[in-house]
């Protein structure tokens, strides 16, 4: 497997989730090796000649003009990352860990963290070796707690996941070869540092995102051919008016994806215009597709900032350290909360167009989707569970960048809560693709009913990709494990989808 090299090139979000979902080896180049070196070699020459320097060789946070012996160094270290490992709840995904160190090491390879090298490729043996350290997922206001559970293991305490197996990190690590860390002066500080844990959660959530996006405008393109809708709102020259990039993606998107149904043509003129649900999803998929793109662009920043407190500048005969706030994630915070909002809205906009083909008042189709409504109750209750997601939606959106606590005695009086935000977006990521799993059932069998008409390019490759697992509905069945495999098929790529002549991609471009 082709590794993923971090150090000379900037760094890219699916570089991360290359390595922590998908397994690829990571491996640093050697001028990230250098950098840092040089950066650690600062940090001895420091402790060697007993100058203060903020987390070198004082007491941390409240405690930082505790001026401490060379000789207490290793303990603060190792004390560090046992009095900051209290994260509660439950633990995060194997990929969810493997994305914070992934983090973590990026952040380390640009040589202004101090942390020895031999530090980092004991981490970089937990990812291609598989050893997962098992870390809570509650607890952080944006930093802290889950790297030091992290560390933890590199200590040999507590437990790993391996395989399917877990076991107690020492063990594993005995059994990988690894020698157990005693670390020096900073390196229990750099290890809990940072941006790291709401970076790699971010650079996962994003994954998710662009995929469910993508899936979002072929189901709502499913949803709108089934109701007959109106081509006309998605005219190249009158989207074009509008400028947003996002809306021009999601316009040509549809467009191709319906090319050719004859469902739209013998609709066209039956109505002067649809719902909004149905004729504004280049204007509301697209809105959603820019929040993408912003909070993109600040996750790739953040994965190739130095994040530690403090920093360490310059060369061991000419170096600075500098206590400053890189680690504070405020950008990222926000990036994901607005990201948030964007999967509400999509997932709300879902909600109200699969509403529609459930409802014989506006669809002109059976009631509930099936052809003796009444002894069948149908889709009727698929549509109740999309409601309570949006529901559930709403609270998930509200921001955690405006919440604010003070820690360590009022030395840290304003928090991002980023990793607050970042788990958020795994928990919506998850609604999201269930409310879309129900409206690609829903507009599925909405389809069957236009029998004998051609579908859409797109549409058509949709519905028989959904009819290769789940069969056409004639009367009440079983309805739970069916959104289960519906939503199972919206984790694989929608670029599988084809339509008309071209792939739509992840990215929302044709090629």
């Amino acid at each position: 497997m082709e590794q993923v090299i971090f150090g000379d090139a900037p760094l890219q979000w699916q570089q991360v989730v290359a390595v922590a979902r998908d397994g690829q080896p990571l491996a640093l180049s050697d001028s990230a090796w250098q950098r840092m070196a040089n950066s650690r070699a600062v940090v001895e020459q420091i402790v060697a000649q007993g100058e203060r320097a903020y987390g070198i060789n004082t007491g941390l946070g409240a405690l930082c003009n505790v001026v401490l012996s060379p000789q207490a160094l290793t303990t603060l270290s190792r004390n560090t990352l046992l009095s900051h490992a209290c994260g509660v709840g439950p633990l995060l995904s194997v990929a969810q860990t493997r994305a914070i160190i992934c983090a973590a090491i990026a952040n380390f390879s640009h040589g202004y963290s101090g942390i020895a090298p031999a530090t980092v490729e004991k981490l970089m043996a937990l990812l291609n070796g598989g050893i997962t350290p098992c870390v809570p997922s509650q607890g952080s206001v944006g930093y802290l707690t889950h790297m030091a559970h992290v560390g933890l293991a590199l200590l040999g305490v507590g437990e790993v996941q391996c395989g399917e197996q877990r076991l107690p990190a020492a063990e594993a690590l005995a059994q990988q070869g690894i020698a157990l860390l005693v670390p020096g002066a900073k390196e229990g500080l750099s290890l809990v540092n940072g941006t790291p844990c709401m970076t790699g959660l971010s650079c996962l959530a994003l994954a998710e995102t662009e995929n469910l996006f993508d899936w979002a405008d072929i189901t709502g393109a499913m949803s709108f051919e089934a109701l007959g809708g109106q081509t006309v709102a998605f005219d190249p020259a009158v989207l074009a008016l509008k400028a947003g990039k996002g809306q021009q993606v999601v316009g040509e998107r549809l467009r191709t994806l319906l090319q050719g149904s004859e469902i739209i043509a013998k609709h066209q003129g039956v109505r002067t215009q649809d719902a909004l649900s149905l004729r504004s999803m280049p204007q509301i998929h697209g809105a959603c597709r820019d929040q993408l793109a912003f909070a993109a662009t600040q996750i790739n920043i953040e994965l190739n900032a130095a994040t530690d407190n403090p920093l360490i500048l310059g060369q061991p005969d000419a170096w600075r350290v500098v206590s400053q706030a890189n680690p504070h994630g405020e950008a990222v915070a926000m990036a994901a909360d607005n990201l948030a909002i964007a999967l509400a809205e999509i997932g709300s906009v879902a909600e109200r167009r699969l509403d529609r083909l459930v409802n014989p008042l506006v669809s002109g189709l059976p009631a509930f989707l099936v052809t003796q409504p009444g002894v069948n109750s149908g889709m009727m209750i698929a549509q109740y569970v999309a409601a309570s997601l949006c529901a559930e939606n709403k609270q998930l959106a509200q921001p955690s960048v405006l919440d604010n606590y003070v820690t360590s005695a009022l030395q840290e009086d304003h928090l991002s809560l980023g990793t607050l935000s970042a788990l958020k977006l795994h928990k919506l990521t998850d609604n999201v693709r269930h409310i879309l799993a129900i409206e690609y059932l829903l507009a599925g069998q909405a389809l069957e009913f236009h029998q004998g008409l051609q579908l859409g390019a797109g549409t058509g490759q949709a519905l028989g990709r959904l009819r290769e697992r789940i069969a056409t509905w004639h009367e009440d069945r079983w309805l739970a494990p069916e959104i289960a495999t519906s939503a199972d098929i919206l984790r694989q790529p929608a670029s599988r989808v084809n339509a008309h002549q071209g792939v739509l991609n992840q990215s929302g471009a044709l090629h």
